[in-house]
């Protein structure tokens, strides 16, 4: 199993280029399920998550190519494919589950595999199969995998989720969208990336509008054309190296990436003291010696995203004063801060808080990395520790952060990747 060592206490500087965006990427992927059209997606993230979902429409039947242009492939499913997506496939990655709208669509019937990824959190499917059954599918759950089926074509109605979930809104829009007649879907999640899906299926040929901040109307439709399309850009990997910046005082130029998708981030950033400009497709920042303190708690889009909860920890570990975090959105998702408070941190948690108490001067460690988001939360911290930091399982940190260590390094990171 990889690790990544990492020599603390050196500024970074220069330019990052932002990846395509995973969790816009991989709705999208099972989306191309609908359309028996060539499909063309350019700026995909080489990223394990991305990997597997290719790997899984491959298993059940699609012809995908890749381009000679970098993070470019073709999707065409002129055949039937088979609607079985295994748990071998889908165990490593939440967004397996989002194939089974699409497959419920066009076909009728689908057995997939209930998902994995991150330990962060129970995440139930329930919302997604409550709703799909609004549209006519019967379904049970046996053996760890969801059966079900659609004697009829889905048919549009009127489905309010009982709270925001990012997954079933982009289970249901996908389903909805080849649907006979309209579906209004309410108190749906309004994150970047579903508003990504919604023009990628549009440009498919699809009919969907937004007609209130969370709400949504999708008139099915019989037909999809052949598509370009290109991923929107990763504003979590943004996020990460607006962070890394801070954190070692460093001065880098953000690129590829639109700063109005990310406007609370930056909100908060700058009450922090941090020095930010931002241009059309760039953000600039300079870190400062001095971080204030703050009270934040995460929320759904446009609040500040539990993706970059523990990011921002190890910025807070900084600050002067006592910092609070709430984290509104998983009940597991403080596995960082025992490694953290490994290399001298000083955070307590109650519940679903964190006491982050300042002051702290990070020492070099060997760590253990949770989840995705944790692990690049460590590198952080090692980044400004003296010394060799090592950090172990770090297939978490591959499945959403294309090159890592590359980037880093081009900054000034001291970083290397040791492969077992």
């Amino acid at each position: 199993m990889d690790k990544l060592e990492v020599f603390g206490a050196r500024k970074l500087k220069g330019n990052v280029r932002i990846s395509g965006s995973k969790n816009a990427a991989l709705p999208i992927l099972a989306a191309s399920i609908l359309s028996n059209k060539k499909i063309t997606l350019k700026n995909l993230p080489n990223v394990k998550d991305i990997k597997t979902m290719i790997k899984l429409l491959e298993s059940i039947g699609s012809n995908i190519k890749f381009s000679n242009k970098k993070n470019s492939i073709t999707i065409q499913n002129k055949n039937k494919i088979k609607t079985f997506a295994s748990y071998n496939l889908v165990k490593t990655m939440r967004a397996g589950i989002l194939v089974l709208g699409p497959m419920l669509a066009r076909y009728g019937n689908a057995k997939v595999s209930t998902p994995g990824g991150c330990s962060i959190g129970v995440r139930p499917i329930d919302m997604h199969l409550k709703a799909l059954a609004k549209l006519g599918v019967k379904y049970k759950i046996v053996d760890g995998y969801v059966h079900a089926n659609s004697k009829k074509k889905l048919r549009g109605t009127k489905i309010k989720f009982p709270k925001i979930s990012v997954g079933a809104t982009e289970n249901l829009i996908i389903a909805s969208s080849i649907a006979e007649g309209i579906t209004i879907l309410s108190n749906c999640a309004i994150e970047p990336e579903i508003k990504d899906l919604v023009n990628f299926i549009n440009c498919m040929g699809g009919n969907i509008k937004w007609i209130g901040k969370r709400t949504l109307k999708i008139k099915g439709v019989n037909n999809l054309k052949e598509t370009k399309y290109t991923i929107m850009p990763d504003r979590i990997e943004a996020g990460t190296y607006l962070i890394a910046a801070a954190v070692t005082e460093g001065n880098l130029k953000i690129l590829g990436i639109n700063p109005n998708i990310i406007k609370t981030e930056i909100e908060i950033f700058k009450k922090l003291g941090l020095k930010i400009k931002t241009e059309k497709n760039q953000i600039n920042i300079t870190g400062v010696k001095d971080i204030k303190s703050i009270n934040l708690k995460t929320s759904p889009y446009p609040g500040f995203p539990t993706d970059l909860q523990a990011q921002l920890m190890v910025l807070l570990c900084k600050s002067k004063k006592l910092s609070t975090i709430c984290e509104e959105i998983f009940e597991n998702r403080f596995m960082h801060v025992a490694e953290l408070n490994r290399m001298g941190a000083k955070i307590k948690t109650k519940g679903n808080k964190a006491f982050i108490e300042g002051n702290t001067n990070f020492k070099s460690a060997e760590l253990m990395a949770t989840d995705l988001r944790a692990s690049v939360s460590l590198i952080l911290a090692a980044l400004i520790a003296k010394g060799k930091t090592t950090i172990n399982r770090i297939y978490h940190l591959d499945r959403g952060y294309e090159e890592i260590e590359k980037k880093l390094r081009k900054i000034g990171a001291r970083i290397k990747r040791v492969y077992r």
